[in-house]
């Protein structure tokens, strides 16, 4: 049934998208109809994949790095305390300030090449895994907390059984919205310099006034997004397989 109402809800889109195209009479280098962008993908699928398996390396790479240590700086959070007091006021201040801004300085510092853009997608992803997954952990159902105190459990044991188990479902939410949000960090980062992606290959199509390979590459951004998503999506729901049976109890 998703599946259906997913591809309802596309088709009705592309449907609105033509519509509105054909109505508004508007040129092919402002809006390009559903058929001009689909022309577009099929002359130039073998660039646009190259140059769209450069996004998704830099995506699955940011994801990684990022979740890793979202999840690591949460943890050593909850592990200590005054590492908290100095960690937690440097996760705030920096969402102060606009990541977007600090692209033209990662490129400085990372070159042209894949690491900055991995970089941006780290530091995109970073904050939304490091607070999900810290709150899940601290809230812990505070009765298995004071079992495994009565029951002289030590710390590392009460953190590895009880604590992250329990924080699970919050740690999956913040993965989930960092997966959204990757594509993101990815593409800005190819906007201020790179030499290979779809963000520099919609630059380039741009310059030219190809409007169509512009959203040509837009569609194939989202058609990985969409995939990745999804499957990291179906995987945690594999994971944590108790909060689905308690969202939908029989």
């Amino acid at each position: 049934m998703k599946i259906i109402r997913f591809l309802t809800l596309v088709g009705g889109l592309l449907l609105l998208w033509e519509l509105v195209v054909d109505v508004a009479g508007l040129p092919h280098y402002i809006l390009p109809g559903p058929m001009a962008v689909a022309r577009a993908v099929y002359l130039k699928f073998a660039i646009l994949l190259v140059h769209g398996f450069t996004t998704l390396i830099e995506i699955l790479a940011g994801l990684a790095l990022g979740t890793g240590l979202g999840a690591f700086c949460a943890l050593t959070m909850i592990v200590s305390r005054p590492l908290k007091q100095w960690v937690l006021p440097v996760l705030v201040i920096s969402q102060a300030i606009p990541v977007f801004a600090l692209a033209p300085i990662l490129v400085i510092w990372f070159g042209y090449g894949m690491a900055s853009k991995i970089a941006m997608a780290v530091l995109i992803i970073f904050f939304p895994v490091t607070a999900a997954f810290y709150d899940g952990l601290r809230r812990t159902e505070p009765d298995l907390l004071e079992l495994a105190r009565v029951m002289n459990a030590r710390p590392l044991a009460t953190l590895r059984l009880i604590k992250i188990p329990s924080a699970l479902p919050a740690f999956a939410s913040g993965l989930r919205t960092a997966t959204a949000v990757a594509p993101i960090g990815a593409v800005v980062g190819e906007w201020v310099g790179a030499s290979s992606g779809l963000g520099y290959f919609m630059l380039h199509a741009n310059a030219r006034m190809q409007i169509d390979l512009m959203f040509a590459a837009l569609f194939l951004l989202s058609v990985m997004s969409l995939i990745l998503y999804f499957t990291i999506d179906h995987l945690l729901d594999r994971i944590i397989y108790w909060q689905k049976k308690e969202e939908n109890p029989k």
